[in-house]
């Protein structure tokens, strides 16, 4: 279909523009990934795009974040670009991935088929029941828990740890179950050279970057006709808020809290 092929265009255009939508390493130390003063940023800032180079308008790097000092902060601002950046080229390829691929099994144990391919990503969130929701936010909740507590074995990311490291679920695959790790669960990259960690970290910096443009390039498509034109052949009208999540099924909120602005 035209839709399939269009969308699928633009995964290898952005996908080629960005070298590969893959994660880069998170385990190893590398002395600039640890990005623990300011010119540690401008230099990784420098590799990853020698145009711009350092852009901070906001002077967030010469911040104090709760009076845990600067090199903290910059901590907690690495962490989170990374982590953006990650979610988002999960979210840009689920996007693609989900709009003309869906699993052929039962979505629930009643036997409920899986939401059509020929709706929308935030058509398909829509449709799915509110239990399958709150287990796919359960175990996201869980994953960043582990994350702050370091696994149980490393600092947080504020207090030395590299931002973007991931850690290990080996503290729980001794105590409670087998699982495998998120990143290089077979030590493929465990002989990585500190050359090649440094690349790829600069690799993920970008592509999470070109992610974030991406994902937000759908859902302004679907949701405001026209105002990505390179999308108006893919996009899918939705009349719902990709904001709000559980929209009509549970909210904080007595009514939708943007009808005022």
């Amino acid at each position: 279909p035209e839709r399939t092929t269009m969308k699928l265009a633009a995964l290898s255009l952005l996908a080629g523009s960005a070298a590969a939508f893959t994660a880069g390493p998170q385990q190893g130390a590398s002395t600039s990934a640890l990005s623990a003063t300011k010119a540690d940023l401008e230099a990784i800032a420098e590799k990853a795009n020698p145009a711009v180079k350092f852009y901070d308008p906001l002077n967030l790097s010469d911040k104090n974040f709760w009076g845990q000092g600067n090199e903290a902060t910059i901590g907690f601002l690495r962490q989170a670009e990374i982590k953006h950046g990650r979610i988002a080229m999960f979210a840009f390829v689920g996007y693609i991935v989900q709009s003309n691929f869906v699993f052929p099994w039962a979505q629930t144990l009643a036997g409920t088929p899986h939401p059509s391919a020929d709706l929308s990503p935030e058509q398909q969130w829509d449709a799915i029941p509110l239990g399958a929701k709150w287990q796919i936010f359960a175990v996201i909740s869980a994953l960043e828990l582990w994350d702050e507590c370091g696994g149980g074995t490393l600092p947080h990311y504020m207090r030395g740890r590299q931002p973007g490291k991931y850690p290990s679920f080996q503290l729980f695959r001794d105590t409670v179950h087998p699982v495998f790790d998120l990143y290089d669960p077979f030590g493929f990259n465990k002989n990585m050279s500190e050359e090649t960690k440094e690349r790829r970290l600069v690799a993920e910096l970008n592509n999470g970057r070109l992610a974030q443009l991406g994902i937000f390039g759908f859902l302004c498509a679907d949701k405001i006709p026209g105002s990505v034109p390179a999308l108006n052949g893919i996009a899918i009208p939705y009349e719902g808020d990709p904001m709000i999540p559980f929209e009509g099924q549970f909210t904080y909120f007595s009514g939708n809290p943007y009808d005022s602005l």
